[in-house]
C-alpha cells in the first residue's frame, strides 16, 4: 500500500493519460504519412495511365514521361532523383545509396522529404509542356546516368552487368535526343552509354568474370556503336557548350579509339579529366583523374593524389578508392600495403565478380610477390576508364 493512495492514484491516471495521448498522435501521424504516400502513388498511377499527359509531346513514351513529371523543380536535385530512380528506375534504396555515396538511412530520408514536399506543396504529378522540359532535363539526365551506371557494373550480385538497365537507359536516352536535338548534353551522355556499352561483351569473361580493360579482346567491341558514339562526340563538342557528359564521352572514344592498352593517350585524357574536375570537383572525379595522372605520370604521382583523398574521408566507403590504390602501391612494389588496400576493397564491395577479382589480386600480392619488373595490372577497370562523375568501373 503506497503512503499516500489518492496521490499515487493521480500520479497512475495521469502517467496512463500521457501514454494514451502519445499513442494517438503516433496513430495519427502515422495516418498522416500512409495518406500522402497513397495520395503520391494515387497520383502516380494517374500519370502512368496517361492523366496529364496530353500537354506534352506526343512521341514521348510513358516511361520517360514519368520521369520528367517527377524530375520536379520545386524539389531539390538530389531528392527528385532519388525519388524518380526509386519509383521508375528500376533501382531499390540501397542501390541508390550506394549511387549517390551516402549511408542507406540518409537516402531513406531523403525519399521521405521528397515525397512530404511534394504532398504538402499540392505540387501535382503532370507531365510539362514542351517548352518547360528543358528546366527539369539536368534532372532526367542524371537519373539516365545513374540507372546506366547500375547496368554497367552492378552495385552488387551474382552478375557485373545488368544489361536490362543499361539498354532501358540508352533506349531513354535516345528518345530525350529527339526530343531535345539542341541539348548538347542529352547528346553527350547518349554517346557516352554507346561507348561504354560497346565494350561490354568483352568486359566478362566465359565464367562471369571481370575482365580488365587492358586485358579485353579488343575485337569483341561493338564497333558500329563506338563509330555511332564517335560521331555524336564530334558533332555536340563543336558548340562550345561543354559539360560533364561530353567531357566523359570524349575520354571514353579516346579509350575505344585506341587499338592495345598501350597505345592509351592517357596524356589526353588527364588533360581531360582535369576539365571534368573543373566543372564537377566531386571525389569520384578527382579520383578518375588521379587514375589517368597515375598512367601519364607515374605511380607515385596518382598515389600522392589518392592518398589525399583518403585522407579527406569522403569516400571511406567508396571500395573503388582502394582498389586503386592497392594496384599503385603493387606497382610501387609496396606489398603490405597493397594487401591491406584489397582487403579494403573487399569488405566494401557486395558483388561478386568484383570480389572474385580483388581474392585474386590478393593473393597475387600475398603469395607470388612483384616480378623483377615491379609491373601489375593498372587500376583501369576500377577508375579512370567507366562513367566517372557517380562510380568508375
Amino acid at each position: 500500500m503506497p503512503d499516500n493512495p489518492g496521490a499515487w492514484i493521480t500520479t497512475t491516471a495521469r502517467n496512463r493519460a500521457i501514454d494514451r495521448l502519445r499513442r494517438r498522435r503516433r496513430l495519427r501521424d502515422k495516418t498522416d504519412e500512409l495518406t500522402r504516400e497513397a495520395a503520391i502513388e494515387a497520383d502516380l498511377a494517374e500519370a502512368e495511365s496517361g492523366g496529364g499527359g496530353a500537354e506534352t509531346a506526343e512521341d514521348m513514351d510513358d516511361r520517360l514521361r514519368l520521369i520528367f513529371t517527377c524530375c520536379h523543380p520545386a524539389l531539390p536535385m538530389d531528392g527528385r532523383i532519388a525519388l524518380t530512380l526509386r519509383t521508375l528506375g528500376g533501382l531499390t534504396t540501397p542501390e541508390i545509396a550506394r549511387a549517390f555515396l551516402v549511408p542507406e538511412a540518409t537516402l531513406a530520408q531523403r525519399l521521405v522529404r521528397a515525397k512530404r514536399k511534394i504532398h504538402d506543396a499540392g505540387i501535382p504529378y503532370r507531365v510539362p509542356p514542351r517548352d518547360l522540359l528543358p528546366e527539369r532535363l539536368d534532372g532526367v539526365l542524371k537519373v539516365l546516368y545513374l540507372v546506366y551506371n547500375e547496368g554497367y557494373a552492378a552495385s552488387s550480385g551474382d552478375a557485373l552487368i545488368r544489361r536490362e538497365l543499361s539498354a532501358e537507359a540508352i533506349r531513354l536516352a535516345r528518345t530525350v535526343v529527339s526530343l531535345l536535338p539542341d541539348e548538347p548534353e542529352a547528346t553527350g551522355l547518349l554517346a557516352l552509354m554507346l561507348l561504354h556499352d560497346a565494350r561490354r561483351d568483352a568486359r566478362v569473361g566465359p565464367d562471369g568474370d571481370l575482365v580488365l580493360l587492358e586485358d579485353q579482346d579488343r575485337s569483341r567491341w561493338d564497333q558500329v556503336a563506338i563509330a555511332e558514339g564517335r560521331t555524336l562526340v564530334q558533332a555536340v563538342l563543336p558548340t562550345h557548350r561543354v559539360g560533364p557528359y561530353q567531357l566523359q564521352a570524349a575520354i571514353a572514344a579516346l579509350h575505344d579509339e585506341a587499338a592495345d592498352a598501350a597505345g592509351t593517350d592517357w596524356a589526353q585524357i588527364a588533360t581531360l579529366y582535369r576539365a571534368l574536375v573543373d566543372l564537377d570537383p566531386s571525389p569520384v572525379v578527382r579520383l578518375n583523374h588521379a587514375v589517368a595522372v597515375a598512367f601519364a605520370d607515374g605511380p607515385a604521382v596518382g598515389l600522392a593524389m589518392m592518398d589525399g583523398l583518403a585522407d579527406e574521408g569522403s569516400l571511406a566507403s567508396y571500395p573503388y578508392l582502394h582498389a586503386a590504390r592497392a594496384d599503385l602501391l603493387r606497382r610501387l612494389g609496396r606489398r603490405s600495403e597493397a594487401a591491406a588496400a584489397y582487403r579494403n576493397a573487399m569488405a566494401l564491395t557486395a558483388n561478386r565478380p568484383e570480389q572474385t577479382y580483388l581474392e585474386r589480386r590478393l593473393h597475387e600480392v600475398e603469395q607470388e610477390g612483384e616480378d623483377e619488373s615491379g609491373r601489375s595490372a593498372g587500376p583501369g577497370a576500377w577508375a579512370g576508364e567507366g562513367p566517372g562523375a557517380s562510380r568508375p568501373s
